[in-house]
């Protein structure tokens, strides 16, 4: 039985390939971001709570969208999702420039942080969540390391300013928890959140 198609509300094209490689069968929705590269956090808002309802809001912009659009599948199931990259209660997000690039792996060498992405799925006028939360320990990055990363342009447009499927990988001297959570999309995850809501998947072999 073929997979049930759903939307992807992400123009991420490592979450558009990660679902790929488990045979989602989707089309990816290029519903309009605010302005700005990170969703703004609320005053005492907790890591998690803000990471939670970062991929909310992004399916439920995505719904609205939608609802404006009448050439698309109202009824299809739309699969948003969230990542964020922090130590503690402090959030890396996505590096302005170079200079803050370095500043975020400055901040990052030799420690560890956690990577949290969040899940949203929307199906049916109901909503199913779940997350992913992994620990990654850098080894301790030298200035020349620092700067030949920045200029390989990897870090820019990403959470934490590095790409664990790239160059960074080779900083990340243990990781606990998911990979691909920590690309942005936690295949494990996804594949439950799509069980749970009842869409029609086959079981892996």
């Amino acid at each position: 039985m073929p997979f049930q198609p759903i939307y992807l509300a992400s123009a991420s094209p490592r979450r558009h390939n990660l679902l790929n490689s488990i045979q989602i069968t989707h089309e990816v929705l290029n519903v309009p971001s605010p302005p700005g590269e990170d969703e703004p956090r609320l005053e005492q808002e907790a890591v998690l709570d803000y990471v939670r309802r970062t991929a909310r809001d992004k399916l439920l912009r995505a719904l609205e969208w939608r609802a404006q659009n009448s050439s698309l599948d109202q009824e299809r199931a739309i699969l948003s999702a969230d990542t964020t990259v922090c130590m503690g209660e402090d959030i890396f997000g996505k590096p302005a420039d170079m200079a803050d690039a370095a500043r975020i792996l400055r901040e990052l060498s030799g420690r560890r942080h956690k990577v949290m992405t969040a899940l949203s799925l929307g199906v049916g006028g109901v909503e199913f969540e779940s997350i992913s939360i992994s620990e990654v320990s850098f080894k301790t990055l030298n200035e020349q390391e620092i700067a030949e990363y920045c200029a390989s342009g990897e870090p820019m447009g990403k959470a934490g300013a590095y790409g664990i499927q790239g160059l960074g990988g080779a900083f990340i001297s243990h990781l606990s928890g998911s990979y691909t959570g920590v690309m942005g999309l936690p295949v494990h995850e996804t594949y439950r959140l799509l069980e749970l809501a009842n869409l029609k998947i086959r079981t892996p072999g």
